[in-house]
């Protein structure tokens, strides 16, 4: 079984498309004061920035650091040539995100850990040369040993775990890093002292069941015995489609409110779209000031596409929701799907009128800035670039993609005109 897991990969794409930031420390992510970091690059990791963190806490450890927001439509081009050499090494391919996935190549039916080593050097090679970029490949009897595997060959490299030095590599890990331990069950293991994989597995099965419960016992008590015959299996369709966002001052009135829901229906509409599916349920989310979460939910007896149904749906739904101070996040989710979209039998019925929450409204923002760091440009003469800085009227391009190496900064009127917004997949020329 193998692990194949991108390093630090939505950093790592725009160190490869943005050549004058390869070897420093990059942060992706939302500039706003409750924005989290999406992806760090190693140079940011060694002072401490982690992705999931709060951006503002990042950005304290690593003031010098670059932040860019994220391109998800291009960490997604990377992300299908790299699946796309992986499949042509197995047939079965198990995607687990953007940036990893399992395979079991037939190749490797039997093989001793040397061939096994080989291959990998051969797959991470194609990897590089597909993409540009590193990957770290674990490899192991099963998924569990594979993924731990990857986790020990970071940062870019291989690393091989044979049958005979299993137990070496399992016995001294915490308990935490068996696929299923989270917090509850690690505080349960921690309460009868155990601590360790290889703790875990000395124990008798009645006694881990007893901890915790005969599914999960049972089924950590073989993972850490390094037992895993778990099968790669390509993955199945989406339960459901979403979206949600986190404000960055809370919303403090209804009209605010309908419009945040109206566009994150839009965008769970546009993934339902491209999935080729119609959706019979539609969720409602939202979070409080106080961190509150409430959900509402409404399901149609038939399946729709139609985003102004959808949209009339989570607004009417938003409206017992929201609670009666600021709102933090919303999110709108599409489940319920089929496979066979049916045309709009009903027309839409229209939002009710927004009413005022009982908060005072808040002044109007600043109207924003014509562009932003990390934005990608096209200029006539100087190609595609990317936004290192815009303000006070001004703004300043780097002129570069992957294949040009370290590009020069212009800097512009930021009306200039002939500045115009660039498609992001084009920096991978």
């Amino acid at each position: 079984m193998l692990h194949l897991d991108m390093d630090a990969f939505f950093a790592s794409v725009e160190q490869l498309t943005r050549p004058t930031l390869a070897d420093r420390p990059v942060l992706v992510g939302g500039l706003g004061p409750r924005s989290v970091v999406a992806g760090a690059s190693y140079q940011a990791r060694a002072f401490g920035a982690r992705s999931a963190m709060p951006m503002a806490q990042a950005r304290r450890l690593v003031p010098h650091a670059t932040v860019l927001p994220a391109r998800f439509p291009l960490y997604s081009a990377v992300s299908e040539r790299v699946m796309a050499v992986l499949a042509e090494a197995a047939p079965v391919l198990e995607p687990v995100s953007v940036d990893e996935a399992f395979l079991e190549p037939p190749d490797l039916a039997g093989a001793d850990a040397a061939t096994v080593h080989e291959f990998g050097v051969r797959l991470r090679k194609a990897v590089r040369e597909a993409t540009g970029l590193p990957a770290s490949l674990g490899a192991g009897s099963g998924k569990q040993l594979a993924k731990i595997a990857s986790e020990l060959a970071k940062p870019d490299g291989l690393r091989v775990i044979a049958p005979d030095e299993e137990r070496a590599v399992l016995d001294p890990l915490p308990v935490r890093a068996l696929w299923g331990v989270g917090p509850v069950a690690e505080q349960s293991l921690r309460s009868i002292d155990v601590h360790t994989v290889g703790q875990l597995a000395a124990m008798d099965l009645r006694e881990v069941t007893a901890v915790l419960g005969t599914a999960v016992g049972t089924e950590l008590h073989r993972l850490a015995n390094g037992i895993d015959d778990r099968p790669v299996a390509p993955r199945g369709a989406a339960k459901q489609v979403s979206a949600e966002t986190t404000f960055d001052t809370d919303l403090t009135a209804m009209s605010a409110v309908h419009e945040a829901v109206a566009k994150m229906t839009a965008a769970a509409h546009r993934r339902l779209l491209a999935s080729g599916r119609a959706a019979r349920t539609v969720t409602v989310k939202v979070r409080a000031a106080d961190f509150t979460t409430t959900s509402r939910s409404e399901t149609s007896p038939l399946p729709s596409t139609d985003l102004a149904t959808l949209t009339a749906t989570a607004v009417r739904l938003a409206g017992s929701a929201v609670p009666a101070g600021g709102v933090r996040l919303i999110g709108v989710s599409l489940a319920g799907l089929t496979d066979d979209p049916p045309p709009a039998l009903f027309d839409p019925q229209p939002p009710p009128a927004p009413a005022p929450l009982p908060v005072v409204t808040e002044p109007a923002p600043e109207p924003p800035r014509p562009w932003r760091t990390g934005d990608d440009v096209h200029h006539p003469d100087h190609g595609h670039g990317w936004v290192q800085g815009a303000g006070h009227g001004r703004v300043t391009v780097r002129f570069e993609t992957r294949s040009t190496g370290p590009g020069r900064a212009v800097t512009f009127s930021a009306d200039d005109p002939a500045l115009t917004r660039a498609d992001p997949l084009a920096s991978l020329e």
